[in-house]
């Protein structure tokens, strides 16, 4: 088939000064043109401007996509190919961000002593106490929260740093054990399910399994939670939540 520029234009979601500039810099050439000279687009065109685009939201130059697709060892296969892992790194680092994110809106509650450098070098340029109002309105009257003010408190950068990376450990085991397909309610899944709870008590408060079970319910309830573990592995939520309550059942 062959189309025209505005319907290229809407296809693809650019606009038809867009087209007309790759096509002056080389980068997309329409095959065909008509009789009056307008510009053409075969579905050749449009597979090497859907690869144009991907190479674009990935923030690639202009110049750069050029070179690469003219590079004849490469086919739209492997230039798929090439996106995919592209896109896989950065799922991976927006998947650390989360869950970087996840951990400061945990801190927000816990009265942390860090030097303004300190939390820069923990938290990122994510500030804990913009959380910190709604987490004492939401659990300030509890013992677990004056448990774990208490706790926090002392805690060094090394302390949550280390903690950081007990529970990042956590996660990738987690998210490795549903991406094999082992039930919630498995042996494995539910001492997954128990060391979270254990990691809880090591570090904050005493996490009974009464508590547990309600923190694996605001798991699904709120919202920022459950995107930090959908972000993690789509249905990390759901499944982690079967884990704490079978756990609790069993262990009960």
């Amino acid at each position: 088939m062959a189309y025209t520029v505005g319907q290229v234009a809407r296809l693809a979601g650019v606009t038809i000064r867009t087209l007309h500039h790759y096509d002056e810099i080389g980068l997309l050439a329409p095959s065909g043109r008509s009789s009056a000279g307008y510009r053409r687009y075969g579905d050749a065109d449009l597979e090497r401007l859907q690869l144009v685009r991907y190479y674009r939201e990935l923030g690639f130059p202009l110049e750069q996509i050029a070179e690469i697709l003219a590079d004849p060892a490469s086919d739209p296969g492997a230039h798929l190919r090439r996106q995919h892992e592209l896109l896989t790194v950065r799922i991976k680092r927006l998947q650390e961000m989360v869950a970087a994110i996840e951990f400061a809106m945990e801190a927000s509650k816990l009265n942390i002593q860090l030097t303004p450098q300190e939390r820069f070098e923990v938290f990122g340029d994510f500030d804990p106490d913009a959380h910190a109002e709604e987490a004492e309105q939401r659990w300030g009257g509890t013992e677990a929260y004056r448990e774990s003010n208490r706790r926090a408190s002392g805690y060094t950068k090394a302390d949550w740093l280390r903690f950081k990376a007990e529970t990042e450990d956590w996660g990738r085991r987690i998210v490795a054990l549903m991406s094999s397909g082992a039930p919630a309610d498995s042996p494995a899944a539910m001492e997954l399910a128990e060391e979270h709870r254990q990691q809880i008590s090591q570090w904050f408060y005493e996490c009974s399994y009464e508590i547990h079970t309600g923190l694996a319910d605001m798991y699904l309830a709120d919202e920022r939670f459950l995107a930090h573990y959908e972000a993690m592995a789509p249905g990390l939520g759901q499944y982690l939540h079967e884990a704490i309550h079978a756990n609790a059942i069993t262990r009960a």
